[in-house]
């Protein structure tokens, strides 16, 4: 723990990627699509257009400081917000400042440049807010909390939503909570530190299946379930997250610090698209609050879940090993 002997903001900022996009040999720039980073993962995957021969990476990011950063009464003055992109392998470090996108407001944006013949590897990406206190320049206000990782080679932000999965007989489980779910495969626990999901081996046969690498028919089956069963987290994560917002003076939510933060992050593009997802929060707040349009929006809420939980894919190839077996049980 690091001690300071002036004061602080208490709570961290919120970092977040909103674009990325490759300069080509011949001068040329290819957007990459949004699945070239993740926010629950914290990753930026620049492999993901298979360019072997990029120049730069630009890197579109959204900085969002805890409320009391621009507070008229703050013992800070002259706040600047910097990204700074770290390679240990090549020991490069480059520093972005951030502009502030309105007067007193608690969002910064900017891009960053990422050199390709700088990085070998994975870069590590954070954003520090500084300002002058008691005279002294660059004293650090808050800064992210964790780093978000830049890969120039991963053709995917690896892994997505961190989750604890545990099995356990729900019947005779020492969790009493379980037992009257005794006739489920598998229940979410959104409580804790990380979201938890119960399967339930009581179902004969089911924790095999989802364990096992067999091929034919039971892969397929063991993709489509695990597509319900990601399916399923997301929307619990999601109700979870937007059921427990704390809220400014003003009545304005606030995004959690923890991973319900990333989930609303990762889903409020697609359940109200077309807003920031500051306006975003704003809206869903006001319809979950409010005496009309929570029902309408679940419809948003569920296709949101869906598509992460690539459902479409799962059951695509589900439907074609049926049609493939289907054909060779007719010749």
């Amino acid at each position: 723990m690091k001690f300071y002997p002036y004061k602080r903001l208490n709570r961290p900022i919120t970092l977040r990627v909103t674009s990325a996009s490759l300069r080509l040999p011949d001068g040329t720039r290819d957007p990459l699509d949004t699945s070239a980073y993740s926010t629950p993962q914290r990753t930026v995957a620049l492999g993901v257009a298979q360019h072997e021969d990029w120049v730069s990476a630009r890197i579109g990011l959204s900085a969002t400081l805890p409320p009391g950063a621009t507070a008229p009464d703050t013992p800070w003055h002259e706040l600047r917000v910097l990204a700074v992109l770290t390679d240990g392998d090549t020991n490069m470090r480059s520093t972005f400042e951030l502009r502030q996108e309105a007067p007193d407001s608690k969002e910064w944006s900017g891009d960053i440049e990422v050199l390709r013949d700088d990085h070998v590897g994975r870069a590590a990406l954070a954003v520090h807010a500084v300002a002058t206190i008691d005279g002294v320049r660059g004293r650090s206000v808050t800064e992210t909390n964790g780093d978000w990782t830049v890969d120039v080679s991963a053709e995917e932000p690896l892994g997505g939503l961190h989750l604890d999965v545990k099995q356990a007989s729900f019947s005779k489980s020492a969790r009493e909570w379980l037992r009257p779910y005794a006739d489920v495969p598998w229940v979410i626990d959104t409580s804790g530190r990380l979201p938890l999901v119960m399967i339930n081996t009581d179902v004969e046969g089911f924790a095999d299946l989802l364990g096992g690498d067999s091929g034919g028919i039971e892969s397929k089956v063991h993709e489509l379930l695990l597509s319900q069963m990601a399916t399923d987290v997301w929307t619990a994560v999601f109700h979870s997250a937007v059921g427990d917002l704390e809220v400014e003076p003003d009545g304005s939510p606030v995004f959690p610090t923890d991973w319900k933060g990333e989930v609303l992050r990762e889903m409020l593009p697609d359940v109200a698209p077309g807003l920031r997802v500051e306006d975003a929060l704003r809206r869903v707040h006001r319809r979950r609050t409010g005496d009309e349009g929570w029902a309408e929006l679940q419809t948003r809420v569920h296709y949101a879940a869906v598509r992460r939980a690539g459902a479409s894919k799962a059951v695509a190839n589900a439907l074609r090993a049926l049609q493939q077996l289907n054909r060779e049980d007719s010749e």
